[in-house]
């Protein structure tokens, strides 16, 4: 055995025959040494970098295949992101580059240039420039561009205060001070064209504000955006009918809110993104930062103003994701029907013979429930379009409430909470980090957020034909509307219309008593023009393709709350089911007084006495009471729709007021 200098026996890892003593290193030869110099060097060799674009094969016919390269493809795509930032009074867009900040030294450390050591900005050459110089200008704004789940979660857990990943693999966050909509500080700009489009006035959600306000919003959150070392950018799409989507950008300062958006909206291909271009709407979603109170129509620290011409969204003093959800749907309850598109706030699914049916119902009707049916495809839990080719899903993703939620009562809902779904303002166990969904400590407006593709049954694309069954729900406290009625066209605006159910809520002396809901259309936060609008469409569709509609009661029967019963779940779905089948289409039927509703005398599973509800009040004297009660707050509640014209006379108004109550 050879001696070292010291005369210590010379170690030996291996016989005379291996490279032992290559550049004077000792090797074990057992596996290869690293390729690495130092720490952070073998740390950026952990990832391997993504394919940059879709190879492109020989005798491609994409129009980018010979004529633009890598390079030039991302610098376009950051020179668009540039002009979205872009201050309205300044020369030019802030200098914007790809990647994190916080791993510039990566690249370095690897021995690699930079993958965009110039910097993009967009020049404005029709804006006289009001500021030559300010410290904005005089910085880089990182791009954080279409990241992954795992990319985004990294993003969260070391960035975001509130930030967890739950035990079954779930980010858990908190949306701050706000844990729900806030529909009194959100804005439409009135211009000369939305003046004339827009429902405005009483029982309208749209509340307006001028053009110089929005702009004034617009270049704080743009100011705000820009003064981040990093900014969070999703570009994907609305609609799932690929003729009508809408391309989106997203430019927010929150991973939680880059990661809810990648979940509810169209995730796009890689091929799409390279022809992405100009987005159709972009959302500034500067939530961390309040408005400024002074500013003209602002009434507190919260803002989420809508600018139709400009298609843009700005959001201001609130960090709840919902926001840029809710925002967009009502956008496509602008656009769509412009292009004789109904849009729809709907649970949609499909049987197995390819019958689609649409739910509309608010909270507490069922619609989440009924809508999800295992031995159906699942279209969507909540936003749509009907077009002339069939129905598609708005969105990419699912919202649910996550209060209560048992893995018995939804299954689906329960195991889609896994990695890359987004939980809101949850309570969970410090070490185990299993989610309480009873405790309301933060909100009850706890929700989950996750990819349409992790329901099992869903139908991917999220297309299907015409609706054969047009289904509006309600839950009647009150307890006198029939467990099922088949409606006409008139009728069926009308509830459209009405969209009714029935709350029950305490009063001061202790006594619960059912308190009637109203929202137009089944979502009248989201519509921006006039329900008639919306319910003639409807009305048109349904008579085109042949749809039948429904109103299915999931309230009470026997009495109102307090007095009657639940209507069982199980009657229900066999009614939902006689629904689909076709079986209700060949029933008999009677015709209910007040009301007028066209109910089937009997359904196969379902008892007989409970399909007219009079059959199950003991005290017919009260039931006819709570009936002209509950019909009068119908007519009270219409009033505000009665006096407008559809079209250039009163005709289809008068037919939709003569299918409600008569007393």
């Amino acid at each position: 055995m050879a001696s070292t200098p010291n005369g210590l026996a010379r170690i030996e890892t291996h016989g005379a025959k291996t490279k032992k003593h290559e550049n004077g290193i000792c090797h074990d030869d057992s596996s290869a040494p690293v390729r690495a110099q130092t720490i952070d060097e073998l740390h950026s060799l952990q990832r391997k970098r993504s394919a940059p674009t879709t190879p492109i094969k020989d005798g491609a016919s994409s129009p980018f295949a010979a004529a633009l390269s890598e390079e030039e493809r991302q610098r376009q795509q950051l020179q668009s992101i540039s002009a979205s930032l872009a201050s309205l009074t300044r020369e030019t867009g802030p200098k914007v580059v790809r990647g994190d900040p916080a791993r510039k030294g990566e690249a370095a450390a690897k021995g690699a240039p930079s993958p965009h050591p110039q910097p993009v900005h967009h020049h404005h050459p029709h804006v006289t420039p009001t500021i030559a110089v300010s410290d904005s200008s005089l910085k880089f704004t990182h791009v954080l561009y279409n990241l992954s789940p795992a990319e985004l979660y990294e993003q969260a857990i070391k960035y975001e205060k509130g930030s967890f990943i739950t035990s079954t693999g779930a980010l858990a966050t908190l949306s701050g001070a706000k844990t729900g909509r806030s529909p009194r500080d959100k804005r439409i700009v009135k211009d000369e064209a939305s003046a004339q489009e827009l429902w405005w006035g009483k029982g309208s959600p749209n509340i307006e504000m001028d053009e110089h306000t929005f702009l004034t919003n617009r270049e704080r959150a743009v100011d705000y955006l820009n003064s981040l070392d990093k900014v969070f950018v999703n570009d994907q799409f609305l609609n799932w009918d690929t003729e009508n989507r809408i391309k989106v950008r997203i430019i927010s300062a929150r991973a939680y809110h880059s990661l809810f958006m990648h979940n509810m909206c169209i995730r796009p291909t890689e091929e799409e993104l390279e022809e992405f271009g100009t987005p159709d709407f972009t959302i500034y979603n500067a939530g961390q930062f309040p408005c400024n109170r002074y500013t003209h129509y602002m009434t507190s620290s919260t803002s989420v103003d809508i600018n139709l011409a400009r298609r843009e969204m700005v959001i201001l003093g609130t960090q709840y994701a919902g926001e840029m959800k809710k925002g967009l749907f009502g956008v496509m309850h602008y656009l769509m029907p412009r292009r004789g598109i109904l849009s729809l706030h709907s649970g949609c699914n499909m049987g197995k013979q390819g019958d689609v049916a649409l739910f509309f119902g608010l909270s507490g009707t069922g619609k989440t429930t009924l809508s999800t049916d295992h031995n159906r495809l699942l279209i969507g839990d909540d936003e749509h379009c009907w077009s002339d080719t069939g129905v598609s899903n708005i969105e990419g993703g699912c919202y649910a409430k996550c209060i209560d939620l048992s893995q018995e009562k939804e299954p689906d809902i329960w195991n889609a909470i896994k990695f890359g779904t987004v939980l809101e303002n949850v309570v969970f166990d410090e070490h185990t980090r299993e989610v309480d969904y009873t405790d309301k400590s933060v909100t009850e407006n706890t929700r989950a957020a996750y990819p349409i593709e992790y329901i099992p049954n869903a139908k991917i694309p999220c297309v299907g034909p015409h609706p054969k069954n047009v289904i509006l729900l309600a839950c009647d406290a009150f307890g006198v509307l029939p467990p099922v009625s088949k409606l006409n066209l008139p009728q069926t605006m009308y509830h459209f219309i009405s969209g009714y159910t029935a709350l029950v809520a305490g009063t001061e002396d202790g006594i619960k008593e059912p308190q009637a809901t109203f929202s137009a259309c089944f979502g009248a936060a989201f519509i921006m023009l006039h329900p008639t609008k919306y319910a003639a469409m409807l009305a048109e569709k349904m008579q085109k393709y042949g749809a039948t509609g429904w109103l299915v009661n999931t309230g009470w029967s026997g009495g109102r709350y307090g007095v009657g019963k639940r209507i069982r779940l199980p009657y229900t779905r066999k009614i939902i089911d006689a629904i689909h089948s076709g079986e209700l289409l060949t029933a008999n039927y009677k015709k209910t007084e007040v009301f007028g509703l066209e109910i089937p005398t009997e359904i196969d599973g379902v008892p007989s006495e409970i399909l007219d509800p009079i059959n199950t009040w003991t005290d017919k004297g009260a039931y006819k009471e709570t009936l002209l009660k509950l019909a009068g707050l119908f007519k009270k509640n219409f009033e505000v729709f009665a006096n407008y014209k559809i079209g250039g006379d009163s005709s289809l108004t008068d037919k939709i007021l003569a299918a409600g109550p008569n007393f």
